[in-house]
């Protein structure tokens, strides 16, 4: 994957990317948009991805504020960081500007639509420092995961890894164990990392094993936190930050999503106010802090070191376990 500036060459793939970009997102229909895009409405580049042009983005800067005209990336290459990479170019370009903002179309709200409203677009802006931040703290599109064992019995969990991940289906690459701190010992897993259904079923088979409590905690699409509280092999409690995030549920289903901060408590000793606090909610991941941050406040508020990483970025500890495949 590499993003660079368009050349005269580019043109003819940024055509066909523009008629994909207007195919999926219209315009509404008293709006007549262009069959072909205008290049010298700013700069232009160009993500690559798998040896083809995949996305673009048309961007100018006027006194200190980028406007992002376009941004869109082909179906099939998104959740890799595409995008992320061109807004990170985009920035690049304008290092002095304080501001980047952008229309994006959205569906009638609610407040508008009982008036007779209709909105056709928002337009966003922050302050580029927080952009930058960000983009440097999210990996947006990822999901990653990792177990937590209540228990001081580093040879014993290993054991059990060595025994329980070559069963996961999808080939892991390797797996960390790494040594207790407060208590918890942390698993990290190329397997796990990537599906969240390998690592809820390698959670409970620890759970299963060891009698004990154990904590899966991860970040699925880049857009939601969730974690999962075993006892002894069976669920005791689950958290999701957007309970409807793939789609509706009946009302008990969306209660169960909602973290008990009691249960927790019990099983954890953590306050209950503190795990209330740390495990928001929101309609859509756009309500909610980046899901990084409501993990590590999750994981703060329990007590659990290390939880917001993965395999691939999994810390380096002292005494950790490595077991490569």
């Amino acid at each position: 994957m590499s993003v660079r500036r368009a050349t005269p060459e580019d043109e003819p793939a940024i055509q066909e990317l523009w008629r994909a970009f207007s195919a999926e997102s219209p315009a509404p229909p008293y709006i007549r948009m262009p069959e072909v895009l205008d290049l010298a409405t700013g700069t232009v580049w160009v993500g690559e991805r798998d040896g083809a042009i995949a996305g673009y983005a048309l961007a100018s800067e006027e006194r200190g504020v980028i406007e992002l005209h376009d941004l869109f990336v082909l179906p099939e290459h998104r959740r890799h960081g595409l995008a992320r990479a061109l807004v990170a170019a985009v920035d690049a370009e304008w290092p002095e500007a304080t501001h980047m903002r952008l229309v994006v179309a959205l569906d009638a709200l609610s407040f508008y639509g009982r008036l007779g409203f209709e909105e056709e677009s928002r337009r966003l802006a922050l302050p580029m420092a927080t952009l930058r931040g960000r983009l440097e703290k999210a990996d947006l599109g990822r999901t990653f995961g990792s177990i937590h064992v209540q228990t001081d019995d580093l040879g014993g969990i290993e054991r059990a890894v060595r025994q329980f991940v070559p069963r996961l289906p999808g080939g892991s690459r390797g797996s960390i164990v790494a040594p207790p701190r407060n208590g918890w010992i942390g698993i990290y897993d190329d397997v796990i990392e990537r599906d969240p259904r390998q690592l809820r079923r390698l959670a409970k088979e620890l759970g299963d094993r060891t009698g004990g409590v154990v904590f899966a905690f991860g970040v699925e699409e880049g857009a939601v936190t969730r974690f999962i509280l075993f006892e002894r092999g069976s669920v005791v409690d689950e958290y999701l930050s957007v309970q409807e995030h793939y789609g509706p549920l009946p009302p008990g289903d969306v209660i169960a999503l909602a973290a008990n901060p009691r249960v927790v408590a019990r099983l954890t000793g953590a306050d209950p106010a503190a795990v209330r606090a740390a495990a928001v909610h929101g309609a859509t991941a756009a309500d909610l802090p980046l899901p990084e941050e409501v993990l590590d406040a999750i994981a703060a508020a329990v007590g659990v070191e290390g939880a917001g990483h993965g395999w691939s970025d999994a810390p380096e500890i002292p005494g950790s376990v490595r077991i490569e495949r």
